[in-house]
Formats: C-alpha cells, structure tokens, sequence
C-alpha cells in the first residue's frame, strides 16, 4: 500500500489529533502562517509524494479564512505530488444556500463543490450537509455521514421515560424520521414558519407531545431561536421535557444567551466545530467516526456498512 498521511487545518488541529490518535499514526506537519495583510501561507514540511492525504479542516467561522486555507492546503499538496486528496471537512460550510430561494441570490453550495474540485480534492468526507442533494453538486465522491449513530447512544443512557423524535420544521422531516425509524420511535413535527433569516416563528405542533419527553433532531443550530422557540411550543403542549440533538454547534449571535434564558433542557451537539461545553451543552466526539471512515476508503472498503 502507498501509505497515507493527515494534515490538520487551523480550524480543526484539536479533531485531526483525536482522529490520529485512534488510528495510531502522527499528524502530518504543515506551516500554516499569515501574512500582515491577511494573506494564507501554506508550506508541508514533510514528503507526501505518492501518498493518499487526507486534509481535515471545518469551514465553520471564520469561514472565509478556514475555506481559503483548505484550498490553499489542497494546491500545496497537489503541487507536492500526493497521490490523492481526500477533504475531511465535518462540517461544511456555505451549505444553506442550496438552491434560488429567492430572485438574483447565489447558489454558494454549489460554488464552494466547483472551489474544491478546481483546487484539486478528489474526495469529501462530511457529516449531515444541510441538504442531501449537496451531494450531487460534486463530480467526485462525497461521503455524506450521519451523526445520529452517536447521539443514538447517548440518548438510550438518559433512560427517558417517554421518548419521542421532533423535527423542529417541516424541511428537517427526513432526517428526524431517518432517526425516529433507528429508535424504534414515533414523531411528531413542529410547524413554523421564517419572516427573516435567524428568526423563527413557531406555528404549532403536529402530532401529540403531552406526555412525553421530546427529543429534537436537526443537522445544526446557529442562533438557536428556532429550538427554544420550538422548545416552549412543545412544553406548552404538555411535553414532560425537551431535549435538542443538533451535529453542528454553530451557536452564533445570542445563541448561548437564548439557550440560557429559553425552555430547552439540554442541547447535545457534536464536536465538529470547535464548541466548548455549557450548563445546557453536551458536546460528544464524532472524531473515532470519521477516523474509521478514513480507513474504509484508504483500504477501500464499505463507509455505508457503518450506518446499516
């Protein structure tokens, strides 16, 4: 075999070291500075010609500067003869504009797939895009992960008494009946309807809660408004408590301050953005996850085996 190597971009040093901790091989080196005007300099310090690299770096905020160092990491390894260039990016950025919402807006899930492919990534390992067909935005294979397989453990230790999976909107339906059928659970969905962009405005609630202890399933929270808001419509239905599971721990804006102050018990997120724990924040690993992942496609064996 040609051997592999994993190179850490800024955003993601502290995920890149867990994931080489677990498979038991040492962190690529790479010099990673900034000009005084802002400018990314990239040099590897280490020979990867003829080696599969996988680069693992979020493009979470600042988003701008940690999708430019990505694909200026990609052109340095391609210009130093890797074999192949494998983008683990657990959380993709620029994902939400995924299609013409609106007259004369951008479609910047689609230009960040043409960025990666024209730098030269031949292969993306992600977790929970924000849309499924994301993935089709791509001419090279993408690996779309689910980390409901993690929250799945961590929610049979609670030993709730009553649960029942939410989708806290109508277009996260899929992903929260993907999780309810892995549960062995039934699911209600939470109506609402956006006036603006980070504001939500709960409607009402379909199915029946009273009783119960609501687990929420979403892909990411940002300002959180949409699951406290969510939260009080469900406790105001009866539901015993609510619990919020979502991958990506973006929590800008006042999100702490909303969780602070809002109904939501407890809100488990992932580790794919660098998220420090909070009086209401569970923050779990996926880093073992994506370290299997990167072994299945280096011996090019089954990553959907993970998920049956």
């Amino acid at each position: 075999m040609r051997g592999y190597k994993i190179f850490a971009g800024s955003a993601s040093v502290e995920f890149a070291k867990e994931i080489c901790q677990v498979l038991d091989v040492p962190l690529g080196n790479a010099d990673i500075k900034k000009f005084s005007d802002g400018e990314i300099s990239v040099q590897i310090a280490e020979s990867v010609r003829g080696r599969d690299v996988f680069i693992v770096q979020s493009t979470g905020a600042p988003s701008n500067d940690n999708l430019m160092e990505l694909l200026i990491m990609t052109d340095a390894l391609k210009r130093s003869s890797a074999q192949s260039i494998t983008a683990v990016v657990p959380y993709y950025g620029y994902a939400r504009q995924d299609r013409k919402a609106a007259p004369r807006v951008p479609i910047t899930a689609k230009l960040v797939a043409n960025l990666y492919e024209t730098a030269g990534i031949d292969r993306v390992v992600t977790m929970d895009l924000h849309a499924g067909q994301i993935q089709g935005f791509f001419d090279i294979p993408v690996d779309n992960l689910y980390g409901s397989v993690t929250f799945e453990h961590y929610i049979k230790s609670k030993n709730l008494k009553n649960p029942i999976i939410a989708s806290p909107d109508i277009g996260g339906v899929a992903r929260a009946r993907y999780f309810a059928k892995r549960m062995g659970l039934e699911m209600v969905i939470v109506d609402k309807r956006r006036e603006k962009a980070n504001e939500a405005e709960v409607m009402g609630i379909i199915g029946d809660v009273e009783g119960y202890d609501v687990i929420m399933i979403d892909d990411m929270v940002d300002t959180a408004g949409t699951m406290v808001k969510a939260a009080t419509a469900l406790k105001n239905k009866g539901a015993t408590s609510v619990m919020a599971c979502a991958t990506h721990g973006v929590l800008s804006g006042k999100a702490y301050q909303n969780l602070e102050n809002g109904e939501l018990d407890e809100l488990i997120i992932t580790n794919t953005l660098d998220t420090k724990e909070h009086s209401k924040i569970k923050v779990l690993t996926v880093a073992p996850l994506f370290a299997e992942v990167i072994r299945r496609v280096y011996h090019n064996e089954s990553v959907n085996g993970l998920f049956e």
